[in-house]
């Protein structure tokens, strides 16, 4: 558990540096895009960049293991889970939390792009999260 503990500080910590970083230059994400970071034996973390409209953290209807968020930027969602039940969520950015196992769908309704880390921890129970291209 303790090695849980610290990789998780430090992979927030080096997230934290990077969406503080002001000197360097961003690199541009591919607009509605998954695209792994960091990945060991002990986590993965996946940087999603998306749009209005458009899926947030998989396409359609997908699952992600318990996990580890940073909103990288604001945004407004609809998350819809599979018995068809809809909710509407905001984040700021720089909000950090964790999320048990889920499935559901998870939407951009704010205006602009959204960025947002998932870091999963593998762990005895990891299944990878789905649906991260179509």
């Amino acid at each position: 558990m303790k090695t849980k503990l610290i990789c998780f500080a430090t992979l927030l910590a080096i997230s934290l540096v990077r969406l503080s970083a002001t000197d360097a230059p961003a690199k541009p994400a591919a607009p509605n895009s998954s695209t792994v970071v960091f990945e060991n034996d002990k986590v993965r973390c996946i940087l999603y960049h998306t749009s209005t409209g458009e899926n947030v953290c998989g396409f359609g209807m997908h699952s992600h293991p318990a996990h580890l968020y940073i909103m990288k930027t604001a945004g407004k969602f609809r998350v819809t889970t599979p018995d068809g039940k809809t909710a509407t969520e905001e984040a700021n950015a720089g909000d950090v939390g964790w999320e048990p196992a889920v499935t559901h769908r998870y939407e951009a309704i704010s205006p602009g792009t959204v960025e947002v880390y998932l870091v999963e921890v593998k762990d005895k129970d990891w299944i990878p999260s789905t649906n991260l291209t179509k």
